[in-house]
C-alpha cells in the first residue's frame, strides 16, 4: 500500500529530516508512527502525503509512484489518502453535516451520493445527531469524530491521523482511536502518528519509532497479532 525505497529528505537550510529509509505498510494494516519533536516523524508523514519532496529514493502509495506526480495530479492522491489532523480543520461557518459533505463536494460527488453518503458515515462515528450543529457547539471529542467523518466519506483506502488525541482528554482520546480501530477492521490502512505511549504499548499494533531521521524500532518482524484485546469505550 505504501513503500519507501531508499528515501531520504534534507531540507533546504542543511536540516536533516530523515536519512535513506526504506519502508513498507501493507493493505489493512494499523501502524503506530511514534518519535520526539523533530526525529524525522513528521517529515515521514509530509513524505507520504507528498507535502515535501524526497531528496532522493522513491515513494509509491497504492500503486502510484508519487515522486513522480506532477503538482496538478496531487488532488487525485488525496482521494486515496486521507487525513486527520490534531487541530481538526474544520470549517467554523459550515455545519457537521456540511463540513463532511464539503469532501465529497471537492471530489465533485453527486448531489444524491452525498445525501446517501453523509448520514452514513455520520452514523458511523456517532453523530447522527449532531449533523445541524456547528464545530463550536462540539466537544472536542466530536470535533474530532467530524474531522475522521470527512476524512472516510470518500472511501480513501488509506487513513494517516497525525496526533489525533493530541487536544483531548484521556477518555476521549481512547473514544477517538477505538473508532481509528473500526476504521481500520473495515479494510482501511490507518497509520497514526502519536506521543501516546501508554496507547502504544496496550494496543500492541505494528510500530515505527523515529530518531534522528531514522527508523529505529519496527515492530513488523516482533510477530504481535492484530487480534488483541483494547480497552473499550462506547462510541
Amino acid at each position: 500500500m505504501i513503500y519507501l525505497n531508499n528515501v531520504s529528505k534534507t531540507y533546504p537550510n542543511g536540516t536533516v529530516g530523515i536519512k535513506p529509509t526504506s519502508l513498507s505498510i501493507e493493505k489493512g494494516e494499523f501502524v503506530f508512527i511514534t518519535g520526539n519533536s523533530g526525529s524525522g516523524k513528521s517529515t515521514l508523514l509530509k513524505l507520504m502525503l507528498k507535502e515535501v519532496e524526497p531528496t532522493h529514493g522513491k515513494i509509491s502509495i497504492n500503486g502510484r509512484e508519487i515522486t513522480k506526480l506532477k503538482r496538478r495530479q496531487v488532488p487525485y492522491l488525496r482521494r486515496d489518502v486521507a487525513v486527520v489532523f490534531q487541530d481538526f480543520r474544520l470549517l467554523p461557518n459550515k455545519t457537521v453535516y456540511e463540513n463532511v459533505a464539503f469532501a465529497m463536494q471537492v471530489v465533485q460527488a453527486s448531489s444524491k451520493e452525498i445525501r446517501r453518503a453523509v448520514p452514513v458515515v455520520l452514523g458511523l462515528v456517532g453523530l447522527a445527531k449532531k449533523a445541524r450543529c456547528y464545530p463550536h457547539e462540539l466537544s472536542g471529542g466530536e470535533q474530532q469524530r467530524t474531522a475522521i467523518a470527512r476524512a472516510i466519506v470518500n472511501n480513501s483506502p488509506i487513513l494517516i491521523a497525525d496526533e489525533p488525541t493530541g487536544n483531548l482528554d484521556p477518555s476521549t482520546s481512547w473514544e477517538i482511536m477505538n473508532l481509528l480501530l473500526d476504521i481500520n477492521m473495515r479494510g482501511v490502512t490507518v497509520i497514526v502518528a502519536t506521543h501516546e505511549r501508554e496507547m502504544v504499548n496496550l494496543l500492541k499494533k505494528r510500530e515505527i519509532e523515529v530518531s534522528n531521521g531514522i527508523i529505529v524500532k519496527d515492530t513488523y518482524e516482533g510477530g504481535y497479532h492484530d487480534e488483541v484485546e483494547y480497552r473499550e469505550v462506547s462510541l
